[in-house]
């Protein structure tokens, strides 16, 4: 072993070792009792863990309770809406729903000698921050077969919260025409499908839902998942479907505030997993967002919809510590729906290996991002995943991406790339003519690279007889795709020459009268 000292005077001269706390061993809040986790280099003890929790969980939520900020430091809460919390069954949610019933929801008002609230029920010291609190979960079991519903287990646990009310969804309401006149009011949605096979998803590749009725909303979920290009794809329609059922149940709801059990560890995975599959744009979404569903005007109702992540502050390792010494029952996960591999189980490996030697990994990737934001204002809202959508996408796409391979220099570059995988590739040259509205104007990057991105194994083809033609969900076929010409009598196209010349024959001044 390496040596500092001097051999001449010490015998066994032995360099310290760091220690993993600081200067004393102490508690760093209470400093009378030994402590008994280190957290990033600070000790504490177990009488003071849970208060230190309990304080970054509401410094996170409190501030972006009331709809107006006031001027008084320590303003009164109250909500202007309910509130709806997204549980998933894992430890971050676990957590969460723990935490909001015991600070907002399992306290009683003092009573009097009758039994009844002092100062009456409508007093306002008696009045809570929400008056009510759904809990949603989403059961994933309807998108791959052999997979076990959960749905009672997840209900056994939120009935231990009395104030609480639990709405069961499953992945596949997406599909759901009846849900979503339910939710959005709409009773006349069809159901849209799209060819994969057409690069651009240009608007004759836009089926109405005569090409895709027959199939049930079960049947519907595993085509649109198995149409999809890339495991990475498949992770991220997940994420996306289930995100978007939980907004538009929690908005019609009347719900003001919306709680995520994201905890600083899983933020920072998805942090860098959005930015990698092109989700740069909408990272602030991803932190903390004011979200509502376009109005058929296009402008935004005045009943918006918070989504916040109060947890946001707390590591994993906090999480686990502060489920174990508060009893908190944890279901976890579905281990199959985990499996799925993909460029977030690649980062979550990355950022999970990274954390155990350097702490402050995930804080600095989560303190980054909040630093970042867009240059431009959004151009509206995506179809498909209801975020905000970037300006002109196919013109900045045009600018940074290789379309073929037909040049002689990019071509001879084949040679490097195996024969298997080189049927996946596009020789030929593209159209110079841009379609006059595609569909790809509608989504964001980040799912147009979703629907479209190549997976290294080739082309999925499809089975002869079956059609190549993939649901999409329920919401992406509202009432804004007629107003905007994809769909319906008024739908835009290209004109050919000679109909133009026919439709302004009878305007135009011929040659000869000209001459005479």
């Amino acid at each position: 072993m390496s040596s500092c000292g001097n051999p001449a005077v010490e015998e066994q001269p032995l360099m310290p070792r760091r220690s993993k706390f600081g200067k004393s061993k102490d508690c760093v809040r209470c400093r009378l009792k030994p402590g008994d986790i280190v957290i990033r280099h600070a000790v504490y003890c177990k009488e003071c863990f849970t208060p230190m929790v309990d304080m970054k969980f509401r410094k996170a939520l409190e501030p972006s309770v009331n709809a107006r900020a006031g001027t008084s430091k320590r303003p009164k809460l109250k909500a202007s809406g309910n509130l709806c919390l997204g549980f998933s069954g894992g430890l971050g949610s676990s957590i969460l729903l723990d935490m909001v019933h015991n600070t907002y929801f399992s306290n009683r008002p003092p009573l009097d000698d009758s039994g009844k609230p002092r100062g009456g029920s409508n007093h306002p010291r008696n009045a809570s921050v929400w008056p009510s609190c759904i809990v949603c979960y989403v059961e994933v079991c309807g998108a791959f077969p052999g997979m076990q519903d959960r749905t009672e287990d997840i209900r056994s646990v939120v009935e231990r919260y009395p104030s609480f009310d639990f709405v069961p969804l499953r992945i596949e309401d997406a599909f759901d025409e009846s849900w979503w006149t339910k939710v959005s009011g709409s009773n006349s949605t069809p159901q849209v499908g799209l060819e994969l096979s057409k690069e651009g998803l240009i608007t004759d590749g836009l089926h109405v839902a005569s090409k895709v009725t027959g199939l049930t909303p079960v049947e519907a979920t595993r085509l649109y998942l198995s149409s999809l290009p890339t495991q990475t794809a498949i992770s991220s329609a997940l994420q996306n479907l289930t995100r978007v059922l939980i907004l538009h149940t929690a908005h019609s709801g009347g719900s003001s505030h919306l709680l995520f059990g994201s905890s600083l560890t899983s933020l920072s995975i998805s942090l860098l997993s959005a930015i990698s599959q092109g989700g740069g744009y909408a990272i602030r979404e991803e932190l903390q967002e004011e979200w509502a569903p376009v109005a058929a005007s296009g402008s935004k109702p005045s009943n918006m919809l918070r989504v916040i992540r109060p947890l946001r502050d707390v590591t994993a390792k906090e999480c686990a510590v502060y489920s174990w010494w508060n009893n908190v029952s944890v279901i976890g996960r579905d281990k199959q729906r985990r499996a799925i591999l993909g460029i977030a189980a690649l980062t979550k490996n990355f950022v999970v290996g990274l954390e155990k030697d350097y702490p402050s990994t995930v804080s600095t990737i989560a303190r980054t991002c909040e630093k970042l934001e867009p240059k431009d204002a959004p151009s509206g809202q995506c179809r498909l995943c209801k975020r905000p959508m970037q300006f002109a996408i196919q013109e900045w796409k045009g600018r940074i991406s290789i379309r073929s391979y037909s040049d002689d220099k990019l071509a001879a570059d084949l040679a490097h790339i195996p024969l298997p995988c080189r049927s996946n590739l596009d020789t030929n040259t593209p159209s110079q003519v841009p379609p006059l509205l595609a569909l790809t104007d509608f989504l964001c990057y980040s799912c147009h690279t979703t629907l479209t991105s190549r997976s290294s194994r080739g082309v999925k083809q499809s089975a002869p007889g079956v059609s190549s033609i993939m649901p999409l969900p329920i919401w992406v076929g509202d009432r804004g795709l007629h107003r905007d010409g994809l769909m319906g009598g008024g739908a835009r196209r290209k004109i050919p020459e000679q109909e133009m010349l026919d439709t302004v024959a009878n305007f135009l001044i011929d040659n000869q009268d000209d001459e005479e």
